[in-house]
């Protein structure tokens, strides 16, 4: 069972092949920034959600290696909430250091979003998504000194948040609280559920390497 995977992100890549599932890569090319206008006002649960459906619904059909597409999509997506403010990347090094700021020593939710679709025998079909939030604390005791080297770094600049916990960021995160795999932007336990949805075992999806 092929997985296609409508994102470019490594942290969502990294976690499925560590999940054991090596995923076909699609880049979606969607404009998160206007599909999010459009539908505004949103929640953080609920953008994440429309997202993660433009994402996988922008690849269907699509050929891979000249060929239709057999098996499952997967479009993800994420957003930081703090204080009922949603944020996704920052992009330019001076928001990400206000957002730092005001994030440090405070807990906020880092929202996922997941949509799967059928499209096994090259025919799409149904399509299903779930949610999956967590709560992130970061420390109470991040010098600027920390924060700026961290921005410098460039990690910051492209994740929702401003903030890893599966690379250079996890130093200053104290506790998470709900789904560890929801911080990095894809909960492996949510798409096993929603794989059997379609009764795909999670096991089908698993690489060669590890029968």
């Amino acid at each position: 069972m092929r997985l296609y995977l409508a994102s470019t992100s490594p942290a969502r890549l990294a976690t499925l092949r560590a999940a054991g599932v090596d995923p076909v890569l699609l880049s979606s090319g969607v404009d998160e920034e206007a599909v999010a206008e459009a539908a505004a006002p949103l929640d953080g649960p609920e953008l994440v959600q429309l997202l993660a459906r433009a994402k996988a619904e922008a690849v269907v059909g699509s050929l891979v290696d000249g060929r239709p597409m057999d098996g499952v999509i997967l479009g993800g997506d994420s957003a930081f909430e703090l204080d009922g403010e949603l944020y996704g990347k920052p992009h330019r090094p001076e928001v990400a250091r206000q957002r730092w700021f005001a994030q440090r020593g405070r807990t906020g939710l880092l929202h996922s979003g997941h949509w799967l679709i059928d499209h096994r025998g090259g025919v799409p079909g149904r399509g299903i998504g779930a949610v999956s939030t967590a709560a992130v604390t970061f420390a109470d005791d991040i010098t600027d000194a920390e924060i700026d080297a961290y921005i410098e770094t460039g990690e910051p600049l492209h994740v929702a948040g401003a903030f890893t916990i599966d690379s250079l960021g996890a130093a200053f995160i104290t506790r998470v609280e709900g789904d560890p795999h929801a911080v990095v932007g894809l909960s492996v336990s949510l798409v096993r559920e929603l794989l059997l949805s379609f009764d795909i075992p999670w096991t089908s999806l698993w690489a060669s390497s590890h029968l």
